[in-house]
């Protein structure tokens, strides 16, 4: 559960790293039937953003923890990036994008964990 938290904090850096912003962490880990422990979930303002985003959280946790994504998609068009990282599942939008599908409200009974943005 410790390398699960630490890989968590590490894609958190990686997002803020690329000034990606509203970086909420849902804890899924009591949860039944949940398909991860946790959702990291952030956005950036553009395809671009997104993009750098997703390569600083993939070079972030590569490095730092030692740990590949399973399966990373949406970079085709960055709209919407999931990154699966097996108990961590990382979610970068763009605004609209995170309106519509409401990630953080899907899992109402998760314990929601607001980072705040580093300008």
């Amino acid at each position: 559960m410790e390398q699960v938290k630490k890989l968590v904090e590490t894609i958190t850096k990686g997002i803020q790293e690329k000034k990606g912003s509203n970086i909420i962490i849902a804890d899924l880990s009591d949860i039944e039937g949940s398909v991860c422990r946790y959702f990291v979930i952030c956005q950036g303002n553009s395809p671009s953003q997104v993009e750098a985003i997703t390569d600083s959280v993939e070079e972030t946790a590569r490095v730092e923890a030692g740990e590949k994504p399973v399966h990373v998609v949406g970079l085709t068009n960055a709209y919407w990036v999931a990154m699966d990282y097996t108990d961590v599942m990382v979610h970068i939008f763009l605004p609209e994008a995170r309106t519509y599908y409401n990630l953080e409200n899907l899992w109402e009974d998760a314990k929601l964990t607001h980072v705040p943005d580093i300008d």
